[in-house]
């Protein structure tokens, strides 16, 4: 027992930088103008603004369809199961008119390749360094198992070993970004919250106002309310904020998802440094 909470700790930190730093790699696939472009030539509707700087709002049917064909050609009950967080009667709608523009494989291949166009139009032609931080994630990606990963498994099932060096690296971190992800599902599942309670806990937790990030997933007032009065009846939410009890079991979520990439990082080992400078 002497050792558990130093051990603890170094994966809590290391588990929570590898997934900081891999975001604004991997999860500027949904803010892409190349991918919105090609979603708009598949007959979905183009962003419906730009947040600055280049980068585009999400279309919903766009963001639902594109996301859910990691999956493969599934049902759009599957797709909003898989994402977890997002109101269904939303994702199911927006997932079925996708279906009715275009297939799984074809709008896959067309959000990888944008999302590639992008890394490349930001940081340029791919050198050493993209080849190189690419076989650490190829490393990190090998020892994880698909069981309870629905997204990962399908990236998984995706992967074709592609040549170009952004394309490997948007690939191979989608698929740890989405093992976390999934990861995070089952941990707040089991922990016995539900979709909307987990959006009002993560934007305490994270120090945003409430009700705010969360109505992106398509929860109305009723929902929320009647939510956030749980979440009181249980002494995890005292007013706007955690109670101490609350940001217990909140932090109890996280580390349950940082304990699943245990194996990416065993297998990483020290190299994770040079993960994250590169």
């Amino acid at each position: 027992m002497t050792t558990s909470a130093p051990n603890d700790e170094m994966l809590r930190r290391r588990a929570r930088t590898l997934a900081a730093t891999l975001e604004p790699v991997v999860g500027q696939v949904f803010f892409s103008p190349e991918c919105h472009a090609a979603y708009e030539k598949l007959g979905f509707n183009p962003s419906p603004g730009s947040f600055g700087n280049g980068v585009a709002a999400p279309d919903g049917p766009a963001y639902f369809t594109s996301r859910g064909s990691l999956l493969g050609q599934v049902e759009p009950e599957v797709v909003a199961a898989a994402f977890g967080v997002f109101k269904p009667a939303v994702v199911v709608p927006g997932v079925r008119f996708g279906w009715t523009k275009t297939d799984a494989r074809t709008i896959f291949a067309a959000r990888r390749a944008g999302a590639a166009a992008q890394l490349e139009r930001v940081c340029g032609a791919a050198g050493s360094e993209v080849t190189r931080a690419a076989t650490l994630l190829e490393r990190a990606v090998g020892p994880l198992a698909e069981p309870g990963r629905p997204l990962f498994a399908g990236l998984r099932a995706q992967w074709d070993d592609p040549a170009d060096p952004w394309t490997r690296l948007f690939h191979l971190g989608d698929m740890l970004r989405e093992h976390r992800g999934d990861a995070h599902v089952c941990a707040w599942s089991t922990a016995g919250v539900d979709a909307v309670e987990i959006g009002l806990l993560t934007e305490a937790y994270m120090g945003l106002p409430l009700r705010t990030y969360i109505r992106t997933r398509g929860w109305d007032d009723a929902e929320l309310d009647a939510a956030a009065g749980r979440l009181h009846e249980r002494g995890w939410l005292e007013g706007e904020t955690l109670s101490e009890s609350g940001r217990a079991e909140r932090e109890a979520i996280e580390r349950s998802t940082d304990r699943a990439m245990t194996p990416a990082l065993d297998a990483l080992g020290a190299d994770i440094d040079e993960v994250v400078e590169l």
